[in-house]
């Protein structure tokens, strides 16, 4: 594990670590309480000294080895829940109080080893995919529970009263608490407007305490910790017999057979998953408001470990809790050591200042708490209600809330995740898979062509139709592909499907696949696929996947090429075949021959020959190089060049043309002089004709005639290629 760096920050860690140990140790203290107290009354005491373990070692462990900034890590409710519902079933079924003790021991550390498996297996990157509206419902559902937990408390109602019968029975408060909640919470709320230094959540406990005690004055009640249920009280951090009792429990693990152990795996799991999810949403929850990143699987081993070690010194487990973190982030915590400083102080205070903690009156701490959760509502889903575009993801938040509120947090984020994929698959079914539908005349592929094939091209490209699909092709767009495709194949003598831009393909999508292909061999036209990754986002390789499914298992139902531009280079062959009785290409060309010299007379091409330089290349061969001077014209007489040039911001090259028998290139670095911008190679045995930029010039002055044809004829060529480059960036900007 990666250990603990930086500085201590002063104030901000120490501030803190301060206030998230006020709100964390008296709720740990309480969380023990509760789970002993099911055992029997007597072990009342040894649950508070539970609770203050508890707190102390995952203060201590968890930020020590995990990653996450501010985050408190603390027994918890659903710990209490799980373990103390779990000690009322033992009780039940007549279990022994020793063994009850020693169940729970062993419970704890089963669920910290859990912990540790679950992130060493990566599980805990599966908090990444939580949708904001879950995040933010999840943070308002927690932030409204807060409050609902606390109204008890700061209107000083009896125990087990629900929050709104206390909000609406005055006859059951106590004005005592009311008044000093309401301190703490006016002076929380408005210490930001007026001071930074001193954080606000501490100034909020100071006035409540401040006010505590301007009431106690004149109220004799109020000065003693007897029967005082307006403050903690003496928590019972008490270490005798602590010793022996955690030595004896150890011999007593060692009795236990693993079918005892083995019984106790079901309530282990389930404790896991709680702490896990507990503590991965309040990272969650820290990040958004911090703009930090955490790392899951790294924090949940940390956690067991914490868990692990808490259990074994007689504490109770727990988790990065919500409220004690968000107490240390809005009183100055920057970094983990916040985390280790709140477990140090919640030692220290429970062993040496006992006595000072029981006079913090429990209307503070629901005030504080109830501070918190007021600023844990996030108000920024209600400009979802602006839009019909977005109402239901406004839906989605209030789904997780309401549940949340209802049933539970862990019910909450599953119904919120479960809706916000049902919308994802609503929004997927409701886009388009076709990015765009060309055809092979409106495109080109990177072969340069003579003027004649491109005359047939444009003819008869209307023939071959290109789909450029996107996104995901599942169970929800199959059908919608498939209509779109179903016309086409009866229209179309060839048909090329691009997969450049699809993310994901399901077993749905391929079974239409196979259904198209076998469309069109009744027809014996192959289905052409391009781009086929070997690595999607989703990790699949659907290369591999289309193997496997046999969509690609014959060369002559399916061709796949490696780019677009490759497919559609196969497709312009075709159509050219059919037209063009394609000559021995072995043979070099002499310049009569060539379209750009078509109708000139014999002596004038004869003296523009002497002018050049006849040269063979092997395939392979570097005709130049990025960066060489552009002082040379090449006219293919046999062969085939193929060009590369960089992509913008990268040192990567990319194919962008193929220049064929007949074809002449360099022509636009001879006319501007500026440096070579790509690469050219040839791509097998090549002659060719090659003027100089000299030879050139020289032509010029002797015979101004022939060197006008000349550049005639390589603006001509070049006009069409930049005028069907033109074509297509419009088109592709459409």
């Amino acid at each position: 594990m990666q250990v603990l760096s930086g500085k201590f920050r002063i104030p901000g860690d120490f501030w803190g670590g301060l206030a998230a140990m006020l709100v964390a140790l008296p709720a740990a203290v309480a969380f023990g309480v509760t789970i002993y107290s099911a055992i029997g009354p007597e072990y009342a005491a040894f649950g508070a000294l539970a609770g203050i373990l508890g707190a102390a070692a995952l203060g201590l462990i968890a930020p020590t080895l995990g990653g996450a900034d501010r985050l408190i890590s603390a027994p918890c409710a659903p710990a209490a829940a799980v373990l103390s519902a779990f000690a009322i079933e033992l009780v039940r079924q007549g279990v022994a109080p020793a063994s009850i003790v020693l169940m729970l021991t062993v419970l704890g550390i089963l669920a910290g080893l859990i912990q540790m498996l679950i992130g060493f297996l990566g599980f805990g990157r599966l908090i990444r995919y939580i949708p904001y509206t879950v995040v933010s419902g999840y943070m308002t559902g927690v932030g409204l529970i807060i409050i609902g937990s606390q109204t008890q408390k700061f209107v000083g109602a009896p125990a087990g009263t629900v929050w709104w019968e206390a909000l609406i029975s005055p006859q059951l408060w106590d004005l005592r608490g009311v008044i000093v909640g309401a301190a703490t919470v006016l002076v929380a709320l408005v210490a930001p407007r007026i001071t930074k230094s001193i954080p606000s959540t501490i100034l909020g406990i100071i006035a409540g305490v401040l006010a505590y005690f301007a009431l106690a004055y004149n109220d004799p009640s109020m000065q003693t910790l007897v029967d005082n249920k307006l403050v903690l009280g003496a928590i019972g951090a008490t270490g005798e017999g602590y010793i022996g009792t955690i030595t004896g429990r150890w011999h007593e693990i060692g009795g236990l057979t693993l079918a005892q152990v083995a019984g106790l795996l079901g309530s282990a799991l389930t404790l896991a998953a709680l702490l896990s999810i507990d503590t991965l949403k309040t990272c969650v929850v820290i990040d958004q408001m911090a703009r930090t990143r955490h790392d899951p699987n790294r924090e949940l081993v940390a956690q067991g470990i914490a868990n692990i070690t808490s259990s074994s010194i007689g504490g109770i487990p727990g988790a990065g809790t919500m409220g004690a973190s968000l107490v240390n982030l809005t009183s100055g915590g920057k970094t983990r050591v916040s985390g280790i400083a709140e477990g140090v102080l919640a030692l220290v205070a429970a062993l040496l200042l006992g006595a000072f903690i029981a006079w913090i009156p429990i209307a503070t701490l629901a005030g504080i708490l109830i501070v918190i959760g007021l600023r844990m509502i996030d108000m920024e889903p209600l400009r979802f209600l602006e839009s019909r575009a977005t109402v239901f993801d406004f839906a989605v938040v209030a789904t997780v809330v309401g549940a949340a509120l209802t049933v539970g947090l862990i019910a909450a984020s599953a119904a919120g995740v479960a809706m916000s994929i049902m919308l994802f698959v609503r929004e997927q079914v409701g886009g388009s898979v076709v990015r765009r539908k060309t055809f092979v005349n409106q495109r080109s592929s990177t072969w340069y062509r003579p003027e004649a094939e491109m005359r047939v091209i444009a003819q008869k490209g209307d023939m071959a139709v290109i789909f450029e699909l996107q996104g995901s092709l599942f169970f929800g767009t199959s059908y919608e592909l498939y209509s779109l495709l179903e016309p086409e194949i009866k229209m179309r003598d060839y048909l090329i499907l691009d997969m450049r831009r699809v993310q994901s393909v399901d077993i749905t999508a391929a079974h239409m696949l196979n259904q198209v292909r076998d469309m069109m061999m009744e027809r014996g036209i192959p289905l052409l696929l391009s781009n086929i990754r070997e690595q999607l986002p989703s990790g699949r390789n659907l290369r591999e996947f289309f193997e496997q499914i046999g969509l690609t298992t014959s060369s002559d139902a399916v061709k796949t090429f490696p780019s677009l531009e490759a497919a559609i280079e196969w497709v312009e062959d075709q159509i050219v075949a059919e037209v063009i009785t394609q000559t021995d290409e072995q043979v070099p060309l002499t310049l009569q021959e060539m379209e750009m010299f078509q109708g000139r007379k014999d002596e004038t091409l004869a003296d523009l020959e002497t002018r050049m330089e006849q040269r063979s290349y092997k395939a392979g061969d570097t005709i130049y190089s990025i960066g060489d001077a552009g002082n040379e014209l090449y006219l293919i007489r046999r062969g085939e060049i193929k060009i590369m040039a960089p992509i913008s911001g990268s040192r990567r090259l990319h194919h962008i043309a193929t220049f064929g028998r007949g074809d002449f290139f360099g022509g636009l670095a001879l006319l501007d002089g500026r440096p070579r911008g790509n690469n050219a190679t040839a791509s097998v045995d090549t002659d060719m004709y090659v003027l100089s930029l000299e030879q050139f010039n020289k032509l010029g002055e002797e015979h101004k005639r022939l060197a006008f044809t000349l550049l005639t004829a390589i603006a001509r060529t070049l006009a069409q290629r930049l005028r069907h480059a033109d074509d297509e960036l419009t088109l592709l900007h459409e």
